[in-house]
């Protein structure tokens, strides 16, 4: 959608950052709250975006064109930020020798841990998946189940079977054959199954926990851009899809006979200790164990940390208005998101994105905006409010809308998704389980020590 700047009439910047100020702290809960959603949902989310964006040039302060933003990572949902650019591109990431195609993983100290370098940094295909040890252990399961599938195609049984026949689903003979050398082959079956399955968990599982499912249905059969318009709008990237911080929990519990920890308590970017490891079902239900902890419902509120990230100890000066964020104002993730918002991106409003979408169902101006005769809202601050007011707390109107069209497409224009293989369905063995991450979670804990000499790929 076009630029849509601040348009300063009777006050200041500075009001105009006061009134957001003023909204953030309308969304400030001082207490847990249970949605719809398994906690461990949260996260995969967190991995999913990692998997598809990566902002490396634009600055909170700093106002940029959307346009010019470089995606540094392939906008398509094929786990680049596990397998990086294969083991020829990115031979940091895999074992040597017979283990040439199995990715590294562990260290002594922690078998579940990340594998790492000298210095305590993931070797992984995105650093910012050990950002804090929950999404950190969601990469290690996609890792693990990585490796335990390659043991398996390499003793050629009957799963290797069902490996390789899934692989080769939807892909011509002629395509693989000209497209894989055959010394990767058993490597590229592994990693298009594991792709399939995410691809199908992510549509299946994940959305329908966050996005109305009337949104997601119109999505599949509907084109909402055009063909020359982004892969990744910036109204999904800095704004409806980063819902996600209204579904994070105050504290988790990492494992069943543990205390629950405060969510900063959980930071990652270093070794991690075994009494961080998590028990997987606490995370995502499983039948037969202790019922998962819940994320928050999407709605306008955040857990109190997130109005104090930890990791911000300086202002950001927003030089284009002449204006400074006090360090407490600089830490409020609230506050950060609206100010990118209106300065940074310069986003459609809420009220503009609806009109352009055609939503009918409207949401009220925030009272914080409306005092000081605001008369729009911000895109984000607008798709909370319509998941808590229409959505039942779920992403609806113009947030479900967008999420949903944006992961539509990337399904749609990439050939070699699981929507292009009509009959597809998850692999009868990650079943037995709610749901299809449950059951990958199950396979790996079951089947971690079928990997052969893992103590290779440890590092760190």
């Amino acid at each position: 959608m076009p630029p849509n700047p601040v348009q300063i009439k009777n006050i200041t910047h500075a009001d105009v950052i006061h009134a957001l100020d003023d909204l953030s702290q309308t969304m400030r809960a001082t207490d847990n709250e249970d949605g719809h959603a398994d906690a461990g949902m949260t996260f995969l989310g967190q991995f999913v975006d990692h998997d598809i964006t990566l902002d490396a040039t634009s600055a909170l302060g700093t106002r940029i064109d959307p346009a010019t933003i470089p995606n540094v990572r392939t906008p398509s949902l094929d786990l680049d930020c596990v397998y990086g650019a294969g083991p020829e591109a990115s031979p940091h990431l895999y074992g040597a020798g017979a283990q040439d195609h199995m990715l590294m993983f562990g260290r002594h100290e922690n078998p579940l841990d990340l594998a790492r370098t000298c210095a305590g940094k993931a070797l992984i295909g995105d650093p910012r998946n050990d950002e804090n040890v929950i999404v950190a252990q969601v990469q290690g399961l996609f890792i693990e189940l990585h490796n335990i599938l390659m043991s398996k195609r390499v003793e050629d049984g009957d799963e290797a079977k069902d490996i390789k026949a899934c692989a080769h689903d939807g892909i011509a003979k002629h395509v693989w054959h000209d497209h894989v050398a055959p010394k990767l082959a058993n490597f590229e079956e592994v990693r298009r199954f594991i792709r399939l399955h995410y691809q199908w968990i992510v549509w299946n599982e994940l959305l329908p926990a966050f996005v109305d499912q009337a949104c997601l249905d119109h999505a599949l059969h509907h084109h909402l851009f055009g063909w020359d318009a982004p892969v990744m709008p910036v109204e999904f990237t800095g704004a409806c899809y980063r819902f996600g911080h209204a579904t994070t929990q105050f504290a988790y519990a990492m494992q069943e006979s543990k205390t629950a920890v405060g969510l900063f308590d959980t930071v990652g970017f270093g070794k991690r200790p075994p009494t961080n490891n998590m028990d997987m079902h606490m995370f995502f239900g499983m039948t037969g164990k202790a019922a998962a902890q819940k994320a928050r419902p999407v709605g306008p509120k955040l857990g109190e940390p997130l109005f104090m990230l930890p990791f911000v100890n300086s202002t950001i000066d927003l030089a284009e208005i002449e204006h400074t964020l006090t360090v407490d104002q600089s830490r409020n993730l609230a506050l950060r998101n609206m100010v990118r918002d209106r300065y940074t991106y310069q986003l459609a409003s809420g009220q503009q994105a609806a009109a352009r979408l055609g939503i009918d169902k409207h949401v009220h101006v925030p009272d914080a905006l409306k005092a000081k005769g605001i008369t729009k809202t911000p895109l984000w601050f607008y798709a909370l409010q319509e998941a808590q007011e229409h959505g039942g707390g779920k992403l609806t109107g113009v947030g479900g809308t967008i999420v949903a069209a944006v992961f539509a497409n990337l399904l749609k224009r990439d050939s070699t998704t699981y929507l292009h293989i009509p009959h597809f369905k998850p692999w009868g063995g990650f079943g037995g389980q709610p749901s299809c991450m449950a059951g990958i979670a199950a396979y790996v804990e079951k089947h971690r020590g079928h990997i052969k000499d893992p103590k290779s790929l440890m590092c760190g």
